[in-house]
């Protein structure tokens, strides 16, 4: 999605999905980290109240984001490298607590996830009115957080090959330095994700795991924007900054 925002947009460009996804029945976002009002750090479209940023400025920082994609509300949770999915069946003022995916079956219903390298994961199936939205850190990934979303998804009715997947800017393989030892690890529950860095010692690629996932699950209408967080200063990047902000990515069913 191309932005109508000012420069400093808080939506980049290529936030939205590609040809595949029906664009009249569901939205799928992902921001940058420029055009709010967060102090560095946090600089500045920082979304997340866990990181020790102003809790005002990430109000309305929120605030803006809900604005600009014409929303009364984004469904955001508490993210704690779990594998744990919980379907939304109603709104909620707080965040959905110790989850790392939400599913929900609710038209206007936004969903969101935050990540500062971890791969942000949309899913839906449009025929069956179902969509999703996924932290994929290192630990939710290897343990299966996608495919329990899938799941999920399949109990309110979705059917994998109908299902649309959108992965968003996140580590890449190239700059994604781990232990021998935790690269094998995490290879062996989700194969396709070990990988050697630029400097040739053992790294990761989740995204490229979570597409060879998704694809042995039956979903494979599946776009990945390959930007890197650790190179790309347009978002944010715990592994470059320690301290810092979070980027987000949203989806809804518009209803339509």
């Amino acid at each position: 999605m191309a932005s109508t925002e000012s420069p400093h947009s808080p939506i980049g460009a290529g936030a939205a999905g590609g040809s595949n996804v029906d664009k009249r029945r569901v939205r799928m976002v992902f921001t940058t980290r420029k055009g709010g009002e967060s102090q560095a750090p946090y600089d500045s479209f920082n979304l997340a109240n866990h990181v020790g940023d102003d809790s005002l400025a990430v109000a309305h920082n929120r605030e803006r984001l809900e604005r600009v994609l014409g929303l009364q509300k984004i469904q955001w949770m508490e993210q704690l490298h779990t594998n744990t999915v919980t379907v939304v069946t109603a709104p909620s003022e707080s965040p959905v607590e110790a989850t790392d995916a939400l599913v929900t079956a609710l038209p206007g219903l936004a969903l969101g996830v935050l990540v500062a390298d971890c791969v942000p994961v949309l899913l839906a199936d449009t025929s069956a009115g179902v969509c999703a939205a996924v932290h994929a850190g290192r630990i939710g990934a290897r343990n299966g957080i996608v495919p329990r979303t899938v799941k999920a998804m399949v109990e309110l009715g979705a059917q994998p090959n109908k299902i649309q997947a959108l992965l968003g800017p996140a580590a890449s393989g190239k700059n994604y330095e781990v232990p021998d030892a935790m690269a094998m690890d995490v290879e062996r529950h989700l194969p396709g994700s070990r990988t050697k860095t630029a400097n040739g010692t053992a790294g990761l690629d989740i995204r490229a795991g979570l597409v060879r996932q998704l694809m042995a699950l039956g979903v494979t209408a599946i776009e990945a924007d390959p930007r890197c967080t650790i190179d790309d200063e347009e978002f944010f990047s715990y592994r470059r900054e320690g301290t810092t902000g979070r980027q987000a990515g949203v989806i809804w069913l518009t209803g339509q």
